[in-house]
Parts: structure tokens; C-alpha cells; sequence
């Protein structure tokens, strides 16, 4: 089976590679540290590691870096004289990592699935043990770590009914992977069931809940002044923000003319666009230049330019790492990647600030909090673009009907807290077997 990944990887590698270069230059500083993508560490980063074992944890994305690092702050306390290494696969996920690690915390790309490049990482990091948020399964790393009899946790694990009978279908090279992990924390019954079937222990499988409701707690610390933001681009303090968070293709224009339709009725109504991917900036904009809509970039906004009251319809952000600080203003929020397209995205982090919001029938990743949420009476779901029209007028209209959305939002949050204490209480356990 390894003679047959390692035959096909390379190929698999070759072919979608001009993608993946496509993305990462569009996104940006790609070539810094790009050599650690291939296992070569730098000597700084490696001496930063020196003195005690190492904890190696893996974020692949911008999602799962908000759960690694609260994982740090609640590991930290109870690993005393360890080192943390966090990786990441994406530039945004390293940009995150930057932004709010700790200086002492070492960050690095995770290595290609290479045999030579994992060997390499593996050496020069000499991890005791390593950590994967979620589950994103990569077999060289996997193999590798067992040959060097590595413990390897499973962490805030969930499997989606999209990849659950995928890994079913490929049983043959995953069903050994997932037997290899030391402890497992899955976000609900559901997972630990999966997980289970796919291979991993029973005993090594805990129902430790989703870290991202951690993750997704208020903190201190930097924040956007998003009111005087507003105010150059012209925007009264007193306008109904509707923040449209992590949108994908085809959502933005929807949302432009429902925003074009209601104005009429609320004419202090102003729209806050948020893409998932910064770098569709410019295809969104030329997608919304029919509609009439006038619009800014918020990295206009960065020189200090000013806009006449009332010459901005939408304000369309394309920077990273700031949508929270939006929400944080918002009179309404809807969660993007639900409407025009499948999959939803977060709805914990509107709900951690008590926001009213809104999501579309698409919600599959996230298909429990979501179903929590308007089981509890803290969002709204909706079948299409013209329920979603009906519904926004509704609660622009009705203020007392938004707030008690909130305060429900809220309690599902605050009621589903704690799996970071757990998931750091099933690492440290199985660390103390050493």
C-alpha cells in the first residue's frame, strides 16, 4: 500500500500542482519560508525548540488556527518546560498564526507528503508527540511518525457526511491510518461513531465537543475601529450594518439587490460584503458592476480616504483576519457559503457576540451547531435568496425580535463550551504515558 501511495502521490502532486501555485500566488507571500514545505526548517526556529520536548500541533487553515491556539493556552499550564510548534498548510493560516501565537511558540508550513520532505521535518523538529486539529489525514506523515513510535492525537475531530464514505470507499489505505492514533476527540456521538467505524480504537475515542466554541469567545486585545471605518466612507453611526461574513460565489450579487430592494424601506440600511477568499476581490467586483450598486474597498480605507455621505452603497472587505470585528458591529448578520453554495460556514462566531443572524439551506459542514442554533431559537435558516429577502425585513423591522435572537444565540454558545479543557485534559493523559 505505501509502494502504491508513494508511486501515485508524485503524480497526484504534478498534476495539481499549478492550482495550488495559482492560489498561493494570489493570495500572496508565498515565498516566504517556502522551503519548509519541503522540510527544511530554519536554524533559529529549531534552536527556538531546543531545551525540552516538543509538542508539534497541526492547523491546516485559518479555521483550525482558532482552535490550536486556544488548545496552547489551555495545554500550556499543564505541560510544563514543553515547546509548541505549530504548522499550517495555507498563507492566510500562517498570516493568523503571526498575528496572535506567542513569540515562543515556533510556526512552520507542514511538509509535502513526500516521504524525504516529512522525514526531514520530522528530523529537525524532533517532536515527542503531535497533535492534528481536525482531520485531515496525510499517510507518509502518519507512517512516518509510527516508525518513530511518535503519539499522535486526533483533535475537535469531525467527519462530514461528504467525507465519511469517502474514507468508507478508501478503507483500504485509511482504515490502518485512523488504528494509529493514540486519542481522539471527536465533537459529538455522531463523530465518535464515524471514527469508529473508520478504524480508530473505541478506546481511544473521547466525545470531548467542539473547540470552536472556545475559540469563538470574545478576548481582549486589538481591535478594528470598524465606526470610524464607517465614518469615512460616509455612514451615519446610527445605520442598520448588515454583515454578509464569508460569502461565496454568487451570494454577493444576491445580496447587493436584496440590499438595492430594501433600501427604500430602510434607508439607513448599509451592506458589509466579507468574501471567504480575499483574492476573488476582483471578480466579485466586476459580478456586482450590473447590479448599479456603488461600492469601496476597504483597503481604500487604509490611507485615510473619504467618501461624501451617502456615494457608498456596500462596503466590500478584501483584507483577512477582520471579518469578527465587523460582526462585532453588525445589526444583522448572515453566514455565508449557504445560499448559492454547499457546505455553510462558522455560525459560532456571530453567535459568541450575540448577533442575530441568518444562514441558507446549505449548512452540511457545520450541520449540528447549525441545527442547535435554530432548535434553540438563535438563527434563522432559510430555504432560498427570496425567504432570505422576507426574512432580513423582518428583523431590520423588528429590533426586540433581534436581540432575543442574540441572547439565544449566545446561550447555545456558552452552553456548548469547555472542549478545549477536555481535549487538553485527553492530550495531557496520553503525554504522561510516555
Amino acid at each position: 500500500m505505501r509502494l502504491l501511495y508513494n508511486l501515485l502521490f508524485p503524480v497526484f502532486f504534478l498534476l495539481s500542482a499549478p492550482y495550488y501555485f495559482w492560489k498561493m500566488w494570489r493570495r500572496g507571500g508565498w515565498r516566504r519560508n517556502f522551503s519548509e514545505r519541503f522540510g527544511r526548517i530554519e536554524d533559529n526556529k529549531l534552536q527556538a525548540l531546543a531545551g525540552g520536548p516538543v509538542l508539534w500541533l497541526h492547523a491546516v487553515s485559518v479555521g483550525e488556527v482558532g482552535v490550536c491556539l486556544q488548545l496552547i493556552t489551555t495545554l500550556r499550564p499543564r505541560l510544563a518546560g514543553w515547546k509548541f510548534v505549530v504548522s499550517t498548510t495555507t498563507t492566510t493560516g500562517m498570516g493568523e498564526l503571526d498575528k496572535k501565537l506567542p513569540a515562543e511558540v515556533v510556526r512552520i508550513y507542514y511538509p509535502v507528503d513526500f516521504p524525504w520532505s516529512v522525514r526531514r521535518a520530522l528530523a529537525a523538529v524532533r517532536p515527542a508527540a503531535l497533535v492534528l486539529v481536525e482531520a485531515e489525514l496525510w499517510p507518509n506523515f502518519l507512517w512516518q511518525a509510527q516508525s518513530l513510535g511518535l503519539p499522535v492525537c486526533l483533535a475537535n475531530a469531525r467527519i462530514s457526511d461528504r467525507s465519511f464514505p469517502r474514507y468508507l470507499r478508501a478503507g483500504f489505505l485509511f482504515r490502518g491510518l485512523f488504528g494509529t492514533f493514540a486519542a481522539v476527540g471527536a465533537q459529538n456521538e455522531t463523530d465518535a461513531q464515524r471514527l469508529t467505524e473508520l478504524g480508530c480504537r473505541p478506546d481511544a475515542v473521547h466525545v470531548t465537543g467542539n473547540a470552536k466554541f472556545d475559540a469563538a469567545a470574545p478576548t481582549g486585545g486589538n481591535t478594528l475601529d470598524v465606526p470610524a471605518l464607517l465614518r469615512q466612507l460616509g455612514v451615519p453611526d446610527d445605520a442598520q450594518l448588515l454583515v454578509a461574513g464569508s460569502t461565496h460565489a454568487g451570494e454577493e450579487v444576491l445580496l447587493a439587490q436584496m440590499y438595492l430592494r430594501l433600501r427604500d424601506r430602510f434607508p439607513k440600511l448599509f451592506l458589509i460584503l466579507v468574501p471567504r477568499h480575499f483574492e476573488r476581490t476582483k471578480a466579485v467586483v466586476e459580478e456586482l458592476r450590473p447590479t448599479g450598486v456603488r461600492l469601496a474597498l476597504r483597503t481604500e480605507l487604509t490611507s485615510g480616504k473619504t467618501f461624501a455621505p451617502g456615494s457608498v452603497d456596500l462596503l466590500l472587505v478584501n483584507t483577512t483576519g477582520e471579518l469578527r470585528h465587523f460582526y462585532r458591529h453588525a445589526t444583522l448578520v448572515f453566514v455565508g457559503k449557504s445560499l448559492t453554495a454547499k457546505g455553510g460556514q462558522n455560525p459560532i462566531e456571530p453567535g459568541a457576540l450575540g448577533k442575530a443572524m441568518l444562514f441558507g439551506p446549505h449548512m452540511e459542514n457545520f450541520r449540528p451547531i447549525a441545527a442547535d442554533f435554530v432548535a434553540h431559537d438563535g438563527a434563522v435558516q432559510v430555504r432560498d435568496a427570496a425567504a432570505l429577502e422576507t426574512e432580513v425585513a423582518a428583523l431590520l423591522a423588528d429590533p426586540a425580535r433581534r436581540e432575543q435572537l442574540g441572547t439565544n444565540a449566545l446561550r447555545v454558545v456558552q452552553r456548548n463550551q469547555g472542549a478545549s479543557e477536555r481535549t487538553a485534559e485527553m492530550i495531557a493523559a496520553q503525554l504522561a504515558k510516555k
